[in-house]
């Protein structure tokens, strides 16, 4: 079956790469890097563009809606059409969950995860998947947006690409950035947004060498998408006035509120994925449940159907009340918490920004008068649509970039900042997590940000171990073993059981050190054997067989399949460890500084 998202086009451009002499270039030059960004920006901007028009095309045909009209902004007359597309879309996703459980065993590995363990290593099978999984969930209604989508599938591009082109591991890594980068800049029409999205949450980290391909990369998808389909996503914010400094005030208190709801929202939609599973409820039965939730929400207002870009417009622009608004803000918040716990595939990014522009319109209405301010209540919409995706999203310079490039005013721009940084600040001091690292932290893993962490988990202790060990059997004699290992032979012995586990390690130089006793014949090692207990396995990593040497004090250790056979496989040294640590540290410094 062809791959929707492949177009023509981009098979032919593939096609007559020349992929020997741009794996030479890009490996050799930095010039050559900002081509291959160039290159992923073209594939992602084509991607992003197609996901979207397939995803109108989807809301067209499934709610009857005409060309143009955005989903959540549609004045629907069909109540059944609207519980119904929900559930549907549901029944469609569990059966592609199900299908999938039966044929793929491996979990799915995000852009953040695949820079964070895998050094950029992602499949784009799974990317074409979940991406096919994000259209089928938006395609129906679910309150998801595409986002998740774009960036899986554009990273996923990338990181073929840099795959075919045997790139080095940063480099990897600085693709998927800019395939991420693509993927938002193309969507929103904002470049320094995608650029700085990937730093702040793909990358980890900002360098100059990955500033060029990262910028080119996203300025590419742009210009591609807005070739392609002349999409504008600009807010008008009216007349308002100079921006005084009272106005920073509010700005900063409506960041705080926002930084509150948005951990109350990525808690809700934990406690739904774990009222999930408890439940017993079969996962690929569980979307449809959710769309049965959505369908019913979507009855009291179609405003909570899919991303909310139409109602997000459209909010901005008519006076509602404050209990409208607080009404709309509660059912978008349990759609959102619903579709997504229950299964459906997707992200928070756009809705995000419609629920903190609910947010911000609600505090202009009802938040205490401040002396001399002069916001609207449209920028204050603005401040608390890029405080709440802070607070879900993370990336402060990313959703200040976004304010930017949405209205083209630089003094809202100052007044989004000081929010944003208030958001992020309560997040990270009370909650410590973003809507994706709190999802890692639920499943175990130890990631707070894209910042690359693999390289610690590949440097194991089988990779570093001496698998030429001397061994003694542990019931040998003071003089045997003087006989068997001369001083100067070796440092020291490891002691095997009767079945042959580890039973601890003799220092050689301690054993010679020992006067000598009338009954050496007979005399056992028992007074000097160590570290009985004390041993590596071959799964650790260098940072845990540091800290077990400083836990033992012991400048040597050995290594043993497992904590049940006991078999002694190799030894390793604390010295050697530490060394290899510290030239890998010293490695990832100088790829991030550029000097590699």
């Amino acid at each position: 079956m062809d791959n929707p998202f492949r177009s023509p086009t981009a098979s032919a451009f593939l096609a007559n790469l020349d992929f020997s002499r741009l794996r030479s270039l890009g490996r050799r030059s930095e010039p050559g890097l900002v081509v291959i960004g160039a290159i992923v920006g073209v594939m992602s901007g084509l991607a992003v563009t197609t996901m979207s028009l397939v995803s109108r095309q989807m809301h067209s045909l499934i709610f009857s809606i005409s060309d143009g009209d955005q989903l959540s902004a549609y004045p629907f007359g069909n109540k059944l059409q609207i519980l119904s597309a929900p559930v549907a879309g549901g029944a469609l996703l569990g059966l592609m969950l199900f299908l999938l459980a039966k044929t793929r065993k491996k979990p799915m590995v995000d852009p953040i995860e695949a820079n964070a363990l895998h050094g950029g290593r992602l499949s784009l099978t799974d990317s074409v998947v979940i991406s096919v999984q994000n259209l089928v969930s938006n395609g129906f209604g679910a309150s998801v947006g595409l986002e998740a989508g774009y960036t899986q599938l554009a990273a996923g591009i990338a990181s073929k690409l840099g795959l075919l082109l045997k790139l080095r591991r940063s480099d990897m890594r600085m693709l998927v950035g800019c395939g991420a980068a693509s993927a938002i800049a193309a969507a929103f029409n904002a470049p320094l947004t995608g650029a700085f999205y990937a730093f702040e949450l793909i990358i980890g980290t900002y360098t100059i060498i990955a500033l060029t391909p990262v910028v080119v990369s996203a300025l590419v998808a742009t210009l591609v998408a807005r070739f392609l389909s002349g999409a504008n996503v600009m807010i008008a914010v009216g007349n308002y006035g100079a921006v005084v400094p009272a106005d920073y005030l509010p700005a900063v208190l409506l960041g705080a509120v926002c930084a509150g709801l948005g951990i109350l929202l990525m808690q809700a939609v934990s406690f739904v994925e774990e009222f999930a599973r408890r439940s017993s409820i079969p996962q690929y039965v569980r979307p449809t449940l959710g769309g049965i939730c959505v369908g019913l929400l979507a009855l009291v207002s179609p405003q909570v159907l899919a991303a909310g870009h139409g109602a997000l417009h459209l909010d901005l622009v008519d006076q509602v009340a404050v209990p409208t608004l607080i009404g709309l803000l509660l059912l978008k918040s349990i759609a959102s918490a619903v579709s997504i716990g229950s299964g459906f595939r997707g992200g928070l990014f756009f809705a995000s920004l419609f629920m903190g522009a609910l947010i911000g319109k609600i505090f202009a209405y009802s938040a205490p008068y401040f002396d001399h301010v002069t916001l609207t209540p449209v920028i204050y919409a603005i401040v608390g649509m890029s405080s709440l995706a802070v607070a879900i999203i993370g990336g402060p310079l990313t959703m200040t970039f976004l304010a930017l490039e949405i209205t083209g005013d630089f003094p809202i721009t100052a007044l989004v900042l000081a929010a944003v940084i208030t958001s992020s600040l309560v997040v990270r001091t009370t909650f410590g997590y973003s809507f994706a690292t709190w999802r890692f932290h639920l499943r175990g893993e130890s990631i707070r940000s894209a910042h690359d962490v693999g390289w610690i988990r590949n440097l194991t202790v089988e990779r570093m171990m001496r698998p030429d060990v001397r061994t003694a059997n542990a019931d040998i004699t003071v003089d045997e073993f003087r006989h068997d290992f001369p001083i100067g032979s070796t440092q020291r012995v490891i002691l095997l059981d009767e079945v042959g586990k580890y039973a601890g390690i003799v220092l050689v130089p301690d054993v010679y050190a020992s006067p000598v006793e009338k009954d050496e014949e007979s005399r056992g090692l028992g007074d000097f054997v160590r570290h009985k207990s004390d041993f590596l396995q071959p799964q650790m990593n260098a940072k845990q067989a540091a800290q077990i040497f400083d836990e033992t004090e012991s400048e040597a250790l050995a290594v043993v399949n497992n904590q049940i056979e006991r078999k002694v496989i190799g030894q390793l040294s604390e010295s050697f460890t530490l060394r290899r640590y510290s030239e890998e540290l010293d490695r990832n410094r100088r790829e991030a500084s550029g000097e590699i």
